[in-house]
């Protein structure tokens, strides 16, 4: 771990660096085993809610407080390298701060800092929780890299939230290198243009808009906690009835994620005919994975522009589905559910969708039009449902490990329908299981009804129809319950 050093001499003081040795966590909450920084506190003045300022680092990296006998400073030792960049601005920007923390042997433990009314004060995103939102998007994001930090970059700053050029500038600063290096290079030469005088006021307003987009997202890497097999199949049994082999597969993945502790290679194909649960089943993988989902419904999709965005040199240029999803999670871990990839392929002269879906299936990065900086996708899992796989390109099948659902067989819809769609129904419309009732043979002529459907999306409309005619007998007729048997069943539904 490296270990900065200041020197007073005159030679040094033109490229001061603070005092502390670095250490790198990943952590996602601060507590007194696992803190922000460590202060020197052999005097045993720092006490639980110290009040003060972090010195500017041009002097040396301290906390000065007041103490019973006047001013004391004491001396960072240790520091998560993370916050770096956050102390730094406290400092320079003399920012009072309260900390909490506790006393060790090895010093003071500093796990909260929080900000302090003050008159006159220096940066207006100090307030309003700007320090509370940094420091919990510092501690949800990874370490940096272990490497010195450029001490001479100038990360400086000058309004409020992240759609402010202060505040945005702010962040910037204090993020520091949490931030992949291009998104955070990318950043500076926006907030150039954004605070330049020698562009147009559109072009300083598109800067703006998009360094507000890309700092709202937490940029996240590719390293994936472990994930609980048992949990995972808890999962896939509430939401799916039967389909073993689909889910031997799902919990093969979560296994392999374990193992790797990334995310696979290859995304999720879900071909099968419709109303089979293909949809379902991509949300329950989000669900089991953690992470947001976004839909991208390929039918709907017939020009590249709208996933990738229109160019800054139009006035009204904004960011395509595919940013907007990322602006929407809030971070860049989530699950891409694309519907009817199978539809893919139908561009109208301006290009082929499925080309721009390509680049986002092959994890090497994403480029928004409006945006004009790489998007790193290692966090991005696509799971896409189709009904023909005849119908998909050969390169996109290629970035998929392909799934085939079943239709279900009539026994298995039997089951379905009468334990989970008809219950599902008559608890949504507030009706008793004893209000409406099939009799074995009533059962077997739903099922017989539809035997040539596939999937089970016309069994939940069929609930959704005697369940309302159940209810609609009770309070007009005035009946305690309804029984249907295999007559009243194809009375209603034929």
């Amino acid at each position: 771990m490296p270990v900065f050093d200041f020197n007073d001499s005159p030679q040094e003081q033109k490229a001061p660096v603070c005092t502390f040795e670095v250490f790198y966590a990943n952590e996602s909450e601060a507590s007194a085993e696992h803190p922000i920084l460590v202060l020197d506190n052999q005097a045993g003045a720092l006490r639980h809610h110290t009040g003060g300022v972090f010195t500017n680092p041009l002097r040396r990296t301290a906390f000065e407080f007041k103490g019973e006998d006047g001013t004391v400073s004491a001396d960072i030792l240790r520091i998560d390298a993370r916050f770096v960049s956050l102390l730094k601005w406290l400092g320079e920007n003399h920012i009072n701060v309260r900390l909490s923390g506790k006393a060790r042997e090895d010093g003071y433990a500093v796990y909260k800092i929080r900000e302090i009314a003050f008159g006159g004060g220096a940066k207006l995103s100090a307030e309003d929780g700007f320090l509370q939102f940094m420091i919990e998007r510092l501690l949800s994001s990874d370490a940096p890299s272990e490497e010195i930090p450029d001490e001479d970059e100038e990360e400086t700053g000058d309004s409020m939230k992240l759609t402010s050029i202060q505040s945005i500038t702010d962040f910037i600063t204090c993020a520091g290198r949490t931030l992949p290096d291009n998104i955070r290079l990318w950043a500076r030469r926006n907030l150039a243009v954004a605070r330049s005088h020698e562009v147009s006021a559109e072009e300083r307003r598109h800067a703006q808009r998009a360094l507000s987009i890309m700092m709202n997202i937490q940029w996240k890497g590719n390293y994936f906690e472990a994930i609980d097999p048992e949990e995972a199949r808890r999962i896939l049994d509430e939401e799916l009835y039967g389909m073993e082999r689909v889910k031997q597969r799902i919990i093969e993945t979560i296994i392999q994620i374990n193992r790797t502790h990334t995310l696979p290679a290859y995304g999720l194909l879900l071909i099968g005919p419709a109303g089979t649960g293909k949809s379902q089943i991509a949300y329950a993988v989000a669900r089991i994975l953690k992470l947001p989902w976004t839909t991208l419904d390929m039918s709907s999709i017939n020009d590249p522009e709208q996933l990738t965005g229109s160019s800054r040199i139009y006035a009204n240029a904004k960011p395509g589905i595919i940013m907007d999803a990322f602006s929407m999670a809030g971070e860049s871990n989530l699950v891409f559910i694309i519907n009817e990839l199978d539809k893919a392929a139908a561009g109208k002269g301006n290009g082929n969708p499925a080309d721009v879906l390509l680049t986002l299936l092959d994890n090497l990065g994403f480029t928004d039009n409006y945006i004009e900086c790489m998007i790193p996708t290692v966090g991005v899992y696509p799971i896409a449902t189709a009904n023909d796989k005849n119908q998909i390109s050969a390169p996109l099948m290629s970035r998929f490990a392909v799934i085939e659902i079943p239709d279900y067989t009539p026994e298995e819809k039997k089951v379905i329908f009468a334990e989970y769609a008809l219950p599902k129904v008559l608890e949504r419309i507030g009706m008793r299981e004893d209000e409406c009732v099939l009799t074995p043979d009533g059962l077997d002529a739903v099922i017989r009804l539809h035997a040539d459907t596939s999937g089970i999306r016309d069994l939940e409309q069929a609930a959704e129809h005697i369940a309302a005619n159940a209810l609609y007998q009770i309070e007009v007729g005035h009946v305690g319950s309804v029984m249907f048997d295999a007559a009243m069943v194809r009375e209603l539904l034929s």
